[in-house]
């Protein structure tokens, strides 16, 4: 059966007792503990460091062994010797300008969604003015809407008829049951900024 003991308090040892009278501790600081953490710490970058160097030795070999000899092509230049390069506002213009005008084709910076806005922003340009053609012929691109109201007027042009070839043995003459598409939409992004313009304006007509 187990036993259990009964404490008693007794008096306070004499060696754990702490003398309190001088305000401040009286035994000095172990560095044991210290130089050997120490010591382990710089043991463990040295082996680090020629591990680290080792490792690069074998794939400096390794790609050596690959990419073959240097050559006069491959011959490594110290860029340290040409020095720090004079600030040119110039050179930094010209800079800007070749990355502004990078030739196609070029990265898109977004999603492609204010591409496609400002394609059909350029068409709409196109589709609703007056725009020339050649000034020297004197001809003219009119608005989609009054080629429209001219057309409905005058009628299109009779096209030729088409010789149509009598179908080979097992063909059959393709139909076309429905339009491909039903006309011009817009985007999803654009709709949307259609849609904060007219709430933004309607705001304005508000205030």
């Amino acid at each position: 059966m187990p036993k259990h003991e009964i404490f008693e308090p007794g008096p306070p040892d004499e060696r754990n007792k702490v003398d309190a009278s001088l305000g401040y501790e009286q035994s000095d600081v172990k560095v044991t503990g210290i130089v050997v953490f120490m010591t382990s710490l710089l043991i463990l970058v040295a082996v680090i460091g020629v591990l680290c160097y080792g490792i690069g030795k074998v794939f400096n070999a390794h790609m050596n062994k690959e990419d073959g000899p240097n050559s006069k092509w491959t011959k490594t230049v110290d860029v340290r010797q040409l020095g720090n390069f004079p600030s040119s506002p110039e050179l930094q213009n010209k800079v800007a300008d070749l990355t502004q005008t990078f030739p196609t084709p070029r990265l898109l910076n977004d999603d492609g969604d204010q591409d496609v806005a400002n394609m059909h922003a350029r068409e709409d340009l196109l589709l609703d003015n007056y725009t020339w053609i050649d000034q020297s012929k004197g001809t003219v691109r009119i608005p989609i809407e009054r080629a429209m109201e001219l057309i409905a007027q005058r009628g299109l042009p009779a096209a030729p008829p088409v010789q149509a070839q009598a179908p080979m043995t097992g063909d059959s003459t393709p139909t076309v049951t429905m339009p491909l598409t039903n006309g011009f939409a817009r985007t999803s992004f654009e709709q949307e900024e259609a849609q904060a313009e007219a709430v933004k304006q309607q705001h304005g007509d508000q205030k």
